[in-house]
């Protein structure tokens, strides 16, 4: 029997695999947001969806949106110099939900932080001047890691 002309018979499940969902947000006070605009467009533009939450959130409405959404990771951008002392607390906000979804922090740190991030349970740490791949392969790495844990 064939198919009626327009009418594409129905694709196979591997074909619907679903796109990374990243929730994208500043933590605190820090106002600094045009980077992780462009960190939104950028991972929107490689298939992903993101879930912007933007300007001065704190660790319960970042959790609260990724049980809302059912994100897979968590994006925060920090430029405030509070790095050290955020992201772990993101890192146990998290953890305490109860939920399997791993923190990747971007923004401007000491390169000396970044091994203090990295034990904390920050499970990507990118720096300034990464180029829009570095960006996207870091949180598909993120992504890949938490999704073979499960």
């Amino acid at each position: 029997m064939s198919e009626p002309p327009g009418d594409a018979p129905f694709p196979s499940g591997a074909e619907f695999e679903a796109p990374i969902r990243v929730v994208l947000a500043k933590l605190g006070f820090d106002g600094h947001d045009r980077g992780l605009k462009v960190v939104a467009r950028t991972l929107r533009d490689a298939g992903m969806e993101v879930i912007y939450l933007g300007l001065r959130q704190t660790t319960d409405s970042i959790v609260a949106a990724c049980e809302q959404e059912d994100a897979d990771i968590i994006g925060l951008s920090m430029h405030n110099a509070g790095h050290l002392t955020l992201a772990p607390r993101m890192v146990k906000a998290v953890d305490q939900a109860g939920l399997d979804v791993p923190v990747v922090i971007g923004g401007i740190f000491p390169a000396d932080d970044v091994p203090t991030l990295i034990d904390s349970g920050v499970a990507a740490v990118i720096g300034p001047g990464a180029s829009a791949e570095e960006v996207v392969s870091a949180v598909k790495t993120a992504g890949n890691r938490q999704a073979a844990a499960r």
